[in-house]
């Protein structure tokens, strides 16, 4: 009973247990909503702990593609994937269970379109693609848009442009110090833009490879990953794992406003509260982190991949980014809370031009 209560407090469309026993696959779908087009979402292959916290990270994440898109204004719902299991174990992301998973989101006939993420390569989109059509972020050697990390971090960079012009004047963000928590694809990429544009940097990762890779490449200044979110900085950047917001870090932070490419860094809805108490500026991370949705979704076209345009999507960003700043603070309410608005006001918009095309019965 506690999965249907789940589905019905957030109005899921559906949630699709996978298993092959052949295999090992254990897997879950969850498509949260196709009011705009096709759910789409990556799949994330990580290990964790139980089913349940399997389960909840999906439906989390689900949700937050549904409001990514569409604040994003992409034609697309919002779904996710994760399997169960530890990429980097021997053995255990074969070629044959990634096949089987392929077969399973075949089968769903395009309500979910798959894409890369946590503990998932191109390589892997590109196997999965062997068995079905329904997957973005495939090599462009295949029609596709290859790695969307690149995507992601460019966002991201604009994201924190709009901010900077919210905050101090200037989109400038030259000498600004910005601290990157996780400096894996997207995060090394961030950094990379973010030395370019003249920025004084910290990172950190719990990879110490990861870590020492930045560090040796970029020549920046490191950190602890538990003391990140104090150092005392401009920007604080999530770019790990979720819930890097919390009832124990928002108290700690050091920064004047956190803009990362994390999904999910709220640990819950008091954090919003948190924050305003601590007079920090939140870039809401499904408005920032859009740039790897917008770019995957280009192979959509009808017209097929064109990066040029893909990116001037992506560089869009920076608009929406400043609209939410700008309705949050003329209306008194939170950044998260505008950046909903955003979202639910396009899907309620487009969904009444859907029911008044087909006559009311939305079919």
């Amino acid at each position: 009973m506690r999965v249907f209560e789940l589905l019905q407090a957030d109005s899921y469309e559906q949630v699709v247990h996978c298993h092959d026993s052949a295999t090992g696959l254990r897997a879950i779908v969850a498509v949260h909503s196709t009011r705009l087009g096709p759910a789409l979402g990556g799949t994330r292959f990580f290990p964790y702990p139980t089913e349940d916290d399997a389960l909840e990270d999906v439906l989390r994440l689900a949700k937050g593609m549904t409001y990514k898109a569409a604040a994003a204004g992409l034609d697309l719902g919002g779904g996710k994937a994760v399997i169960l299991g530890d990429p980097n174990a021997p053995g255990v992301k074969t070629e044959a269970l990634l096949r089987t998973y392929a077969r399973f989101v075949g089968s769903l006939g395009g309500r979910y379109i798959t894409a890369e993420d946590v503990g998932t390569t191109q390589a892997d989109m590109d196997t999965i693609r062997k068995e079905t059509r329904w997957v973005t972020g495939v090599s462009r050697s295949l029609g596709g848009s290859g790695d969307p990390s690149a995507a992601t971090a460019y966002g991201v960079l604009h994201g924190m442009k709009a901010v900077a012009r919210s905050l101090w004047g200037n989109t400038s963000l030259g000498d600004r110090h910005v601290v990157v928590s996780g400096v894996g694809k997207v995060g090394y990429a961030l950094v990379r833009h973010l030395v370019e544009e003249r920025a004084r940097i910290t990172v950190t990762d719990v990879s110490a490879e990861a870590l020492a890779r930045v560090a040796k490449d970029f020549d920046v200044a490191t950190v602890e990953p538990a003391a990140a979110h104090a150092v005392g900085c401009d920007i604080y950047s999530p770019c790990a794992m979720g819930k890097a917001l919390s009832e124990a870090t928002i108290p700690e932070l050091g920064c004047a406003a956190v803009v990362g490419s994390a999904n999910n860094q709220l640990a819950d809805a008091s954090c919003v509260d948190l924050l305003a108490t601590k007079g920090v500026v939140y870039a809401p991370d499904y408005v920032v982190n859009a740039g790897g949705i917008i770019n995957i979704a280009e192979e959509l076209s009808p017209a097929g991949y064109h990066r040029e345009r893909a990116y001037a999507n992506v560089r869009r960003i920076f608009d929406t980014t400043t609209t939410v700043l700008e309705t949050a603070s003329s209306s008194g309410i939170s950044t998260a809370a505008a950046a909903d608005r955003l979202a639910e006001g396009r899907i309620a918009a487009l969904n009444q031009v859907r029911l008044l095309r087909t006559g009311g019965d939305g079919s």
